[in-house]
């Protein structure tokens, strides 16, 4: 497939979208009865699970601190994860499963507020059922519903979301074939309501004159994912209380 066949004359990419789209969200919260807080996360034909356990005891004797609580993730993908089927690969230990782990842990170290944790920790546990394209913003977003959903005390909402340029265009949300078109892949993660930055995560230069336009897409998704997020957790909050009356 030729770079240029990624956008059509039109300006629509392969599955239809406008260059500025989002792909179709869909969440929900308390999927797990055993977990402290869980979620599942579907993006586009994305799809992933998030179980929180925590605040607990150190299962550790010595590698707790003293006066904050430590953030710990593990993720793994499902063998039949894969929009293509490829050799059995080693699911833990890889460099994409680390680099995502430690992602959402530096993410959620920031924003957790540790501090009303002593000597505990919170884990995470990401597990993907169905993946084209924008894993580490779906595990980001994951992680942050089934945050809220275990009642965690969090500075604010983190909300990531992808972009690269193709043929010199800034493109949101990418999907598995528009990640392999040979353009940037920019991760950014943000706090929407106080304004802080997570973080921003590149595999390769983006070229100096569409660097502004990819960030300022980038956080113009975030925004969006987050108003559909922040609808759900009110909407599921308003409905545990309705419920909590009821009986």
């Amino acid at each position: 497939m030729s770079k240029l066949s990624y956008i059509s004359p039109e300006g629509l990419r392969i599955d239809g979208r406008r260059a500025n789209e989002l792909r179709r969200i869909n969440v929900e919260m308390g999927v797990f009865n055993r977990a402290d807080g869980s979620a599942y996360y579907e993006q586009g034909n994305t799809k992933i699970i998030a179980a929180v356990y925590g605040p607990r005891e150190i299962s550790v004797s010595g590698k707790g601190v003293f006066d904050r609580a430590v953030v710990k993730c593990e993720f793994s993908t499902s063998s039949f994860s894969a929009t293509e089927r490829k050799p059995q690969q080693k699911i833990k230990g890889d460099r994409v499963t680390t680099e995502i782990a430690n992602l959402v842990k530096q993410a959620f170290e920031s924003t957790i507020q540790t501090h009303l944790y002593p000597r505990s920790q919170i884990n995470i546990y990401l597990q993907v059922l169905q993946s084209d394209g924008g894993l580490k913003a779906a595990a980001i977003n994951a992680s942050t519903l089934a945050l809220i959903d275990a009642g965690i005390s969090m500075k604010d909402f983190v909300c990531a979301c992808s972009t690269s340029c193709i043929d010199g265009i800034a493109v949101l949300d990418l999907n598995n074939i528009e990640e392999r078109s040979g353009g940037p892949d920019c991760l950014l993660s943000i706090q929407p309501q106080i304004g802080g930055v997570i973080s921003l995560n590149m595999d390769s230069k983006v070229p100096q004159d569409l660097f502004e336009s990819v960030l300022e897409l980038g956080e113009k998704g975030c925004k969006k994912i987050f108003l559909i997020l922040s609808d759900y957790v009110k909407r599921y909050s308003s409905n545990l209380i309705s419920n909590q009356i009821k009986n």
